[in-house]
């Protein structure tokens, strides 16, 4: 691994972008197995959903991403397109297994 000010080439910078985008994908990975498993102590759709826990996750993230310097818009809406899509893939698991 090299910090930011070690790379000598765009080659360098590539390889430790690609090394670190595995890496989030990987923590994605763990945190889709994480809201799998939430789906068994939901009750109803509208649990799965959790609007207003959405609402404070997505809050919470704006301060992380300003904490870092990173926009707080983009930041917000990858967790927003992110937790969607988890939220009906949550759905589809919560519904399955109620169905056993």
């Amino acid at each position: 691994m090299k910090i930011p000010n070690q790379c000598e080439s765009m080659a360098d910078i590539r390889a430790e972008i690609d090394r670190l985008d595995h890496q989030v994908i990987a923590l994605l990975g763990q945190r889709f197995a994480y809201v799998k498993a939430a789906s068994k102590f939901k009750t109803s759709e509208n649990t799965v959903k959790a609007p207003e826990r959405l609402k404070a996750m997505l809050q919470q993230r704006r301060v992380w991403a300003d904490e870092e310097g990173l926009s707080a818009d983009a930041i917000e809406k990858m967790y927003q397109d992110l937790v969607n899509h988890f939220i009906d893939e949550e759905m589809t698991h919560w519904k399955q297994s109620r169905n056993k």
